[in-house]
């Protein structure tokens, strides 16, 4: 794996949570990856999984340096247009 970061590398996974099964969960994740690739982080992999009532959660994973906090990136996610919430879930050190 190649790495475009000067320190360590943390694999970050969070839970964003729309406000309504209505959410264009497409358009949210296409504004996660441009917050995610213009705060420094590497774009991986996003999920969409079920919740209940038709409503579904977006998981986002990517990698992120580890000398960086995860405060403004989280803030950025939290201020698109219908999101509810935004959860980091899991965060371990990969490189």
């Amino acid at each position: 794996m190649t790495s475009e970061f000067s320190g360590g590398i943390a694999g970050v996974k969070i839970k964003i949570m729309p406000d309504s099964p209505e959410a264009n969960l497409a358009e949210i994740e296409n504004k996660v990856k441009e917050i995610i690739k213009s705060e420094g982080g590497i774009n991986n992999e996003y999920s969409i999984e079920p919740i209940a009532f038709g409503l579904k959660s977006l998981t986002a994973f990517f990698q992120w340096p580890e000398e960086k906090p995860l405060e403004t990136i989280e803030e950025k996610i939290k201020s698109i247009e219908s999101i509810q919430s935004v959860q980091v879930i899991d965060i371990r050190k990969i490189a």
